[in-house]
């Protein structure tokens, strides 16, 4: 749905050429609840991390606390896509619009997502996909810099080579950020059954939700009427005080029974050491929240429902073994 696709090397990579070719300064909105590659490529190109907090039902960037964390030194919003959830696209680009700054999206977990009709990628001045092993479209390493922007495509494509010309006269300090070859033909191949995934993970999702839905001090983010997520992470919401133990404990007592499970994302991005001295020093008390609670559960197309209730049962086992 864009006329500028431009592969590259890996996401992050993507990120920072296009903050690179956009020609930012000051301070870059985004939220502390992401990878935190986000972040890197705001550092990487000298620009200071604003952080904002996210929503507590789908945990992606809050418009209203994007609007809040923009000042004059601001010159552009980047949210996630998190967990391949959309985003508040009409949202976060009636705040860019409304501070006439750029506005971009990390939609690393992304690819074969929906806001209504329209697929991710076109929002914004651009958005960046990753292709690594765990995503929706894969090539093994690889990023792909979707936008409408002509200029700001012409400006990237140039600094994934290193910023040079043919003649090799350098007109922006670039990286070596290239997709290869082989690279290329994996993803290629990975188009093939992309939407047939994407539904089947949307189905262990709901199959999870039903599964665990009645468990007390078990939620789940949420996801906003009309929009379709990759889910390239299933996360579920523990309540301590209600289920019986923390989020971090329960993935513990999953371990010890052979089920693997991380914690997308805790600690968020500002409470990382690297973090505490390169950044605002804003209260951030739902993305705090949220990084106590989640808890990211075993999802890959090729799950089955015996899977799923594995999982489900070992929760609930767990769960009335600590609240008889």
């Amino acid at each position: 749905g864009v006329p500028n696709a431009v592969a590259v090397s890996s996401c992050t990579a993507g990120l920072m050429l296009v903050l690179r070719a956009a020609g930012l300064s000051g301070d870059v909105v985004l939220p502390s609840f992401t990878f935190q590659a986000t972040a890197h490529a705001v550092v990487w190109n000298g620009l200071r991390p604003a952080f904002a907090d996210v929503d507590a039902a789908t945990l992606t960037l809050s418009a209203g606390a994007a609007a809040r964390a923009t000042g004059m030194r601001t010159s552009a919003i980047l949210a996630t896509h998190t967990y391949g959830t959309p985003a508040d696209v009409d949202g976060l680009a009636q705040t860019a619009a409304q501070s006439g700054i750029r506005l971009f999206f990390d939609a690393a977990h992304a690819f074969g997502a929906r806001h209504g009709d329209r697929r991710i990628g076109g929002f914004g001045d651009a958005e960046v996909f990753s292709l690594t092993p765990t995503k929706p479209l894969v090539a093994g390493e690889g990023g792909i810099v979707a936008t409408h922007d002509d200029g700001l495509a012409g400006e990237v494509r140039l600094a994934r080579d290193y910023g040079k010309e043919p003649d090799y006269d350098v007109r922006i300090i670039g990286l070596n950020a290239r997709m290869s070859e082989l690279h290329a033909v994996v993803a290629l191949a990975s188009f093939e059954d992309l939407d047939e995934r994407v539904v089947r993970r949307n189905e262990i999702a709901r199959a999870y939700c039903e599964a665990l839905g009645t468990v007390p001090g078990i939620g789940f983010p949420s996801v906003r009427e009309g929009d379709f997520s990759t889910y390239k992470d299933f996360t579920i919401l523990v309540e301590a005080d209600v289920f019986g133990t923390d989020a971090a404990a329960l993935g513990e007592a999953l371990g010890s029974e052979g089920i693997e499970t991380r914690r997308y994302y805790a600690p968020p991005v500002h409470r990382t050491r690297a973090y505490r001295t390169v950044a605002n020093g804003g209260s951030l008390p739902v993305t705090d929240e949220a990084a106590a609670r989640v808890l990211t559960l075993p999802l890959w197309e090729g799950m089955a429902g015996e899977h799923v209730a594995r999982v489900a049962e070992a929760v609930t086992r767990i769960r009335r073994f600590l609240l008889p």
